[in-house]
This record gives C-alpha cells, sequence and structure tokens, in this order.
C-alpha cells in the first residue's frame, strides 16, 4: 500500500525555512538525515517501509533541496539545532536519529540538544572513526574544487562513494540528485566544517551511537569505542556509501533491529 507522505516545514532558529517529509504514526519516531550535497529524496524508501509504525521524518538540511539557504552562520551545530527545530515542530518525544555520511556527525549534535527524546544515534556509512579533526586546508580546497567546477568535482566525489562495479545508473541518479545542490551553499557547508573535531561531541553523547555502513571504507570499531564505549557498526557487504538506496531491502531489515534494540527499556 501507498504511504501518505505529507510535505511539510518550520522554521530555524535563525528564520531559514526548513523543508520535511513526514509520513505514518508511532514511537519512536524515526528521523532521517541526509549527507552533504544530498537531500531528503535519498530516505524515500524509509519513509514507505516506515511509516506503518513509526511517525517517519527526512528533512532537508538547509542548503539542500528545498530547504533555504539564506543564512549567514554554517556549521555542523547549526545543523543539529535545525533538525531539533523539526522535531520540535512535530512534537517528537522518543526519536532515534539516523544520520547518512555528514549527517552522522548532524545527528549527534541533534541528539545533544534533544536531552531525554534521543533515545540514540544511528551512522549510514559515518562514523568509521571518530577521532578526527576535519583540516582548514582540506575543506578550503573542497569547497574552492566546487566552486570553480561544481559538475566535474561533484562527478569525481560520487565515483569514490561507490564500489567500481556499482549500478552506473545509481550512480548517476545520486549525481543527478547531488547536482541540485546550490554552489553557494556547498562552499558554504564544506567552509564550515574546517576544524570539526568529531571526537568533541560523540564524547559528550550519553545515548548509544550505533552505524549500518558500507564495507568501501574500513569502519575501526575498537577505535570508536575508545571515544563511545557503547559503539556497534554493521557492516553491509560490497556496499557503498548511500546503502538505503544501493540496497534498500537489506538497508531497511538492519534499521529494524537497530530500531528494536534502541527501543528496549533498557535504553
Amino acid at each position: 500500500m501507498a504511504v501518505k507522505i505529507e510535505r511539510k516545514t518550520c522554521s530555524a532558529a535563525d528564520g531559514v525555512t526548513i523543508v520535511y517529509s513526514a509520513a505514518g504514526a508511532g514511537e519512536p519516531a524515526l528521523v532521517f538525515i541526509h549527507g552533504g550535497l544530498a537531500d531528503r529524496s535519498f530516505y524515500d524508501g524509509q519513509l514507505q517501509a516506515f511509516a506503518g509504525s513509526h511517525r517517519v521524518i527526512a528533512l532537508d538540511l538547509p542548503g539542500h533541496g528545498e530547504s533555504g539557504s539564506d543564512r549567514t552562520k554554517w556549521g555542523l551545530p547549526e545543523f543539529g539545532a535545525d533538525v531539533k527545530a523539526v522535531a520540535d515542530a512535530e512534537n517528537l518525544t522518543r526519536i532515534i536519529l539516523f544520520g547518512n555520511s555528514l549527517g552522522g556527525p548532524v545527528a549527534v549534535e541533534a541528539a545533544l540538544l534533544l536531552p531525554g527524546r534521543a533515545l540514540g544515534v544511528v551512522g549510514v556509512d559515518t562514523f568509521q572513526r571518530v577521532d578526527y579533526t576535519y583540516p582548514t586546508e582540506e575543506a578550503r580546497a573542497r569547497a574552492e574544487a566546487f566552486r570553480a567546477d561544481y559538475a566535474g568535482t561533484l562527478k569525481q566525489m560520487v565515483k569514490m562513494l561507490f564500489h567500481a562495479d556499482a549500478d552506473p545508473a545509481l550512480m548517476a541518479d545520486a549525481d543527478r540528485r547531488m547536482s541540485r545542490t546550490p554552489p553557494d551553499a556547498a562552499y558554504a557547508m564544506f567552509m564550515s566544517m574546517a576544524g570539526y573535531d568529531m571526537a568533541a561531541p560523540v564524547r559528550k553523547l550519553t545515548v548509544p551511537l550505533r552505524a549500518i555502513n558500507g564495507d568501501l571504507y574500513p569502519t575501526d570499531v575498537p577505535g570508536v569505542r575508545k571515544i563511545k564505549a557503547d559503539f556497534n557498526a554493521i557492516i553491509m557487504t560490497h556496499m557503498g556509501h548511500y546503502p538505503m538506496i544501493e540496497g534498500p531491502d537489506e538497508f531497511n531489515r538492519h534499521v529494524a533491529e537497530v530500531v528494536r534494540e534502541l527501543s528496549r527499556p533498557s535504553h
């Protein structure tokens, strides 16, 4: 049965319009956060799959998808506050946060703003390591590359996010969706990552941290546990950066498994 997905909006703390999709009912609510240059459509399959038993939300971060980009201060803590704005607009009280790529640390930042409401954070092909500060030079180089040649730089990046034998149609679709991000917003987003210390917010996290990762890049589970003891990762074999679109059925099984675990009273 087709699920009715509503397009909704709310305002960020700085007045930027946030557009999000919402479907279903039931706790815990599942909130899905896309990665850099992506948008909420990457999670259409999860809205369909989980709306029968949960309130399911997927938002466009500012500068992405349909959300506004008229903001002066960009950064992962600000994106975390954007997620909280959606959770507040929806009156969500028990939430599991899912974040792909850049959305992983955004989900951590959001969880820190939702004490007593967030039950856990689940990375999607992210948190391969967390003892990492994003170098300023690397952030600037990437920002400048996208400013100079958005289409060419994006093509190169997408190639690095899939296994060599991935379905070319899937890769082209990811490229097409990500090419909609305004170059100025992409530049601001990359620059805002400069000097971001991922370990600091993870250390403050009081709820479990999980990951559903591909095997394109290795996940250092013992290394992450040195910073966040309550961490586990599910590794999907021969899977790239976007398991939700590459292997949706298997991905959804893992999501359901993690949701069951994090919903137990002990958590």
